[in-house]
């Protein structure tokens, strides 16, 4: 049975970070899921960030995000939300989705609002996704690999270099996961 993982609205902001995480769920190395309410979230900062985007393109990439990794929606947590306490009450949904399929880690850049008392008594904790990858290279750097090979080849407008990618990795703040990408392309 695969790692179930929680993905956070943060971490699936960033077009190349949520490539990558999307890849990575479908490897099967990890169960990746998310709400509706945490693509919301997703959706907004986006909007915010790149006001000229278009609203066809966000709700086509909505549904391939859905579409990508089977199941991938919890569904069914909102009863488990009201009982949640967290430093901040807009992230108890997130949480709530992470109890209700049983999932071991929220991958999360925001970890300070996933204190590690709270998730404990329920199995899960909160990772960093440079950590998160990081752990995922050290269990089976070639499939790590391999999805970064994908992720290279489906980008043809502009075309991309592994480099490219692992740089833009660097960039949202995975530099241990670089750092190792790098080691294993020779980069």
């Amino acid at each position: 049975m695969a790692f179930v993982v929680v993905y956070d609205a943060c971490v699936l902001h960033p077009a190349p970070l949520r490539d990558l995480l999307i890849r990575l769920g479908q490897s099967g190395l990890v169960r990746a899921r998310w709400s509706e309410r945490i693509l919301d979230e997703v959706f907004a900062s986006i909007v915010r960030m790149r006001p000229e985007l278009k609203q066809p393109a966000l709700e086509r990439t909505r549904a391939l995000m859905n579409r990508a990794i089977p199941d991938v929606v919890v569904e069914g947590f909102e009863e488990i939300e009201a009982g949640l306490v967290l430093p901040d009450v807009d992230d108890r949904h997130v949480l709530a989705a992470a109890i209700r399929v049983g999932a071991q880690a929220i991958i999360t850049f925001n970890a300070k609002d996933f204190p590690a008392a709270a998730l404990a008594q329920y199995g899960i904790e909160a990772l960093g996704p440079d950590a998160f990858v990081v752990d995922l290279i050290d269990l089976a750097p070639g499939v790590v690999a391999h999805v970064i090979d994908e992720q290279t080849k489906a980008l043809k407008n502009p075309p991309r270099t592994v480099a490219d990618i692992v740089d833009a990795l660097a960039a949202n703040g995975l530099n241990r996961t670089a750092a190792k990408l790098r080691e294993i392309f020779g980069l």
